[in-house]
């Protein structure tokens, strides 16, 4: 998701309710007084791993594109790692153009080939082509090459805003889909024949799948993992992230423009004179999902940016071969302004520990607004 546009819209939704003297009463959710979602009928969960199943290759190709500029953090790199983790497909990270890529809101990694070279060594395309959110929804390097492969009948996958993307480069046109909450809107007047669904994390409809916002990518890998491998292989992979399910279940009328969201942004981002840089020491075999929500969702408090850092310029390798660079070449970090080191927790349950400090570091209200911006659910969907 553009975490920019959200910004100043925030700040716009919030000038406009001092001025007319509105009065918003929704409240961000809480654990304590959300109930879960209802579940999903076992027929329409077998329909959507029905329409996820591999097109082409007993062994799936799946590429994950980007953009240079900006390409969403979490949304880029929580498929790669989860999907790796699996070991049932090969997966590859791509950009539109050479050199490294700046995610967005942090994390600099060096893409594993662009789309040109991708073409080139796989004239037949992909089976999946996974779509983040993107600084830009109309690139045309991006849309061009999102088209063709959809062309050449690989599935391709929006993932958070990045069915914008995907709407943008015509492929939603009459079919169902979702997108991150902010952005429904967007997406329906840009392209009104979508048909919006709600309370689902992912849609899967006639050779693409959208999902809600940025943390449905873990529950959509895992399905997808499910589609290519089986129930067992995804449920294996499901307790090594922390998961408990992986089902669309969704509560949509959690996530909403509300008043507490707009004055926390307007607040935090009002405080620029006590904004930090949280340090996060750069080591090879980090997990790049771990790593990625950490940083992904400490720098969306708009308190707060974290920045990478390492005793030398060069790139270090992740858990499953992404090369990250450090934003910062340092010796060392202030100890109040250092982040723990990412051990060996389960992603899910890293997510959590980490909006625990966020809440402990600038108040629930600020965890609060940033699990709203991640689309993250305040509870645990039980089996």
């Amino acid at each position: 998701m553009n975490s920019r546009r959200l910004l100043w819209s925030a700040l716009c939704a919030i000038a406009l309710f001092i001025a007319v003297g509105g009065g918003w009463i929704l409240s961000l959710p809480r654990t304590t007084s959300v109930a879960a979602p209802s579940r999903i009928a076992q027929q329409k969960t077998d329909a959507t791993i029905a329409a996820l199943k591999p097109p082409k290759r007993q062994r799936p190709l799946i590429a994950i594109i980007g953009i240079n500029d900006a390409t969403e953090t979490t949304d880029y790199l929580m498929p790669y790692g989860i999907l790796k983790r699996a070991e049932i497909a090969d997966v590859v990270t791509l950009a539109t153009a050479a050199g490294p890529m700046t995610l967005y809101p942090a994390l600099k990694v060096e893409p594993q080939a662009t789309t040109a070279e991708f073409d080139a060594q796989h004239p037949d395309g992909a089976d999946y082509v996974i779509v983040p959110a993107m600084s830009r929804d109309d690139d045309p390097a991006a849309l061009q090459w999102i088209r063709a492969q959809s062309a050449r009948g690989a599935i391709v996958i929006g993932v958070c805003a990045g069915a914008k993307v995907v709407g943008d480069a015509g492929l939603l046109h009459d079919k169902r889909a979702t997108t991150h909450w902010y952005s429904i809107k967007e997406l329906r007047t840009d392209h009104p024949t979508v048909r919006y669904v709600e309370d689902r994390r992912f849609v899967a409809d006639n050779g693409v799948a959208t999902t809600t916002g940025i943390t449905a990518s873990m529950p959509m890998s895992l399905t997808l993992i499910e589609a290519i491998a089986g129930r067992d292989k995804a449920a294996a992979i499901a307790r090594e992230i922390g998961l408990p399910n992986w089902d669309a279940r969704h509560e949509s009328d959690e996530f909403k423009f509300t008043r507490p969201f707009a004055l926390t942004a307007i607040a935090n981002t009002a405080a620029f004179w006590n904004r930090e840089q949280l340090g996060i020491e750069l080591k090879g075999g980090v997990d790049e999902v771990s790593l990625a929500l950490v940083a992904d969702a400490w720098s969306r408090t708009y308190r707060s940016r974290a920045v990478t850092f390492a005793a030398t310029a060069d790139a270090h390798q992740s858990r499953n071969g992404i090369r990250i660079l450090p934003d910062q070449v340092a010796a060392g970090w202030p100890a109040a302004r250092l982040l723990p080191a990412i051990g060996g927790a389960k992603p899910a349950d890293v997510l959590d520990n980490t909006l625990g400090s966020i809440a402990a570091r600038y108040g629930t209200g600020t965890a609060d607004f940033v699990a709203m911006q991640l689309e993250y659910p305040t509870h645990r969907v039980p089996h």
